[in-house]
C-alpha cells in the first residue's frame, strides 16, 4: 500500500499547495510519517500509528509533538474522505496550547546598538549587509523570510518601493519606503557591487559566499549580533529577530498618537503593509508598553465623548 499512500501524498500536497498553502514541513514530513508505516509493517494509516511517529523525536518541546500530529491528522482527514476505513486521530490528542512569547520590544538606543554592532563586523561585505538588513526590518516591519528573499529587481530605488514576493501567504504587496531608506540601501547597493560584482544569484542581500542568505542564518546571526551589542534581557529573554517586527507595530502606533490620528481608522493601512490578512493579526503583535499605553490613555482622555 505504501506506493498508494505516497502517490496521495503527492496528490494532497498539490491539492493545497494549488489553494495557496506552501506545506513546506508537510512535504518533509508527511512521506517521513509514510515511510515510518512501511518500517513498522502496518498496511494502512493508525491512530496509534500517527501517535507513535509524532511523538519519536526526543528532547524537543511537546509542542514539536502537537506540530507533528496536526500535519498527519491534515492528510488523513483528507483521506479518510477518499477511504472511509482510514481513522483520523482526535484533534485533542497531544493537546497543548502554546504560549505566546513576550515580545521584546526594542527601543531606539537598543537598535542603534544592534546596528552599530552589525557594521563593526570583521568581513566589510557581511557587515554591510547585516547592517542593511536588520536595519531594513526595523523601519519597515517586514518578515525575516520576506527580505532575505528579495531579489534586485525587487528594490526600486527610484520609486521608492519595495515587491515583496516571497510573503507569508504567496500574496505580492508593495511597500514604500521612506527617503532615508533608500539612501541606505543606495549605500549598501554600491557596497554590493565593489565587493561582490558577480553574485551566485539575483537575490538583494548578498551573503559573505555571495549567495542569498537563509533564513536561519539570518536567525543566528542576529543572536550574535546581540550578545555582542550586550542588549539586556528582558524578562530572561534577549531579542529575538521576529522582535523587530514587533518594535515596528508599537513604533508606528506610538507616532500615530503623537500625531493625535484616528489610530483605530489607520490599522488596516498598517496590516496591509504588514502583510497581514486583517487588524485583527496585527493585534497580536503589539505590546503593552508604558510609553504606548500612556500616549493611548492621553489620547483617549483627549478625544472622551467625541464619538458617538
Amino acid at each position: 500500500m505504501s506506493p498508494e499512500l505516497h502517490a496521495r501524498v503527492d496528490e494532497y500536497l498539490r491539492i493545497r499547495r494549488g489553494l495557496g498553502f506552501k506545506l513546506d514541513d508537510h512535504a518533509r514530513l508527511l512521506p517521513a510519517f509514510i515511510t515510518h508505516l512501511e518500517r513498522t509493517g502496518a498496511s494502512m494509516p493508525t491512530v496509534e500509528a500517527a501517535l507513535d511517529w509524532a511523538t519519536e523525536p526526543q528532547g524537543v518541546q511537546p509542542f514539536r509533538w502537537k506540530q507533528r500530529l496536526t500535519v498527519v491528522r491534515g492528510f488523513l482527514r483528507w483521506l479518510h474522505g477518499i477511504d472511509p476505513a482510514v481513522p483520523v486521530p482526535p484533534r485533542d490528542l497531544l493537546a497543548y496550547r502554546r504560549r505566546r512569547p513576550t515580545p521584546y520590544v526594542m527601543s531606539a538606543d537598543d537598535i542603534t546598538a544592534l546596528l552599530d554592532t552589525a557594521a563593526r563586523r570583521p568581513r566589510p561585505l557581511s557587515a554591510a549587509t547585516y547592517y542593511t538588513l536588520f536595519g531594513l526590518l526595523a523601519v519597515t516591519g517586514m518578515r525575516v523570510g520576506e527580505a532575505v528573499g528579495l531579489d534586485i529587481d525587487d528594490v526600486d530605488l527610484d520609486a521608492a518601493v519595495i515587491t515583496i514576493r516571497q510573503t507569508k501567504y504567496r500574496k505580492q504587496r508593495r511597500i514604500p519606503v521612506h527617503a532615508t531608506t533608500v539612501a541606505a540601501l543606495r549605500d549598501y547597493t554600491q557596497v554590493r557591487r565593489r565587493l561582490c560584482p558577480r553574485p551566485a544569484a539575483r537575490c538583494f542581500f548578498v551573503s559573505s559566499r555571495a549567495g542569498r542568505i537563509t533564513t536561519r542564518r539570518a536567525n543566528a546571526m542576529f543572536a550574535r549580533i546581540v550578545a555582542a551589542a550586550g542588549l539586556p534581557p528582558h524578562n530572561e529573554a534577549l531579542p529575538r529577530v521576529h522582535d523587530l517586527r514587533h518594535s515596528f507595530t508599537v513604533a508606528t502606533l506610538i507616532d500615530w498618537y503623537r500625531d493625535d490620528a484616528d489610530v483605530a481608522a489607520r490599522m488596516p493601512s498598517l496590516s496591509a503593509y504588514l502583510g497581514h490578512v486583517g487588524p485583527s493579526s496585527t493585534y497580536w503583535y503589539l505590546q503593552a508598553t508604558p510609553e504606548l499605553l500612556a500616549m493611548a490613555g492621553q489620547w483617549l482622555q483627549q478625544h472622551r465623548g467625541q464619538r458617538p
